[in-house]
């Protein structure tokens, strides 16, 4: 199961990765009249679900969780949380590299955390260390690093043209 898990662990970052560096690839294909955040939502749910389903094939539970999982999983629920509400779906889901114009956000954590839903997904990970091997979460978060430093290169004129 081992080496599935990792295959599953990294399984959304390639695609991340394309759809960031080839935006209008995506547009493309999701066509006229259909929005390709909600595309990307979906695919991404989807493959959150493989990616979960493989963390959870090599853990272990127990009750209770060490203290240490109570405020780094709901402070890195909060951050997700709150970027999603700030950004909504089109901000979330790389709004801005399929043409859409999403509005800078000041509010916090944006100003105060750097990639705060990145932050919040690793702090939920590290949360879950008691439970998942050390060498799963590792993985998952050099996924989230990567992904850090793709997107911190944005070059605004490989955004994709809007289909009309």
């Amino acid at each position: 199961m081992g080496l599935l898990a990792c295959l599953g662990v990294i399984l959304p970052f390639p695609f991340y990765y394309y759809l960031w560096t080839h935006p209008q690839t995506w547009v493309d294909l999701c066509g006229r009249g259909r929005d390709p955040c909600k595309a990307m939502a979906m695919a991404s749910h989807f493959i959150k679900l493989l990616q979960f389903i493989s963390l959870l094939s090599v853990s272990t539970f127990s009750w209770p969780p060490p203290l240490y999982f109570w405020p780094l999983f709901i402070f890195g629920q909060f951050l997700n949380f709150r970027v999603y509400q700030l950004l909504g779906e089109a901000g979330t889901y790389y709004g801005v590299r399929f043409g859409k114009n999403i509005p800078w956000v000041t509010e916090f954590p944006f100003g105060v955390i750097r990639d705060p839903q990145y932050v919040g997904s690793i702090l939920s990970l590290l949360a879950c260390l008691s439970w998942v091997p050390f060498f799963y979460i590792l993985l998952w978060v050099l996924g989230y690093v990567f992904m850090i430093q793709v997107e911190s290169k944005e070059d605004p004129a490989t955004r994709a043209k809007p289909l009309s």
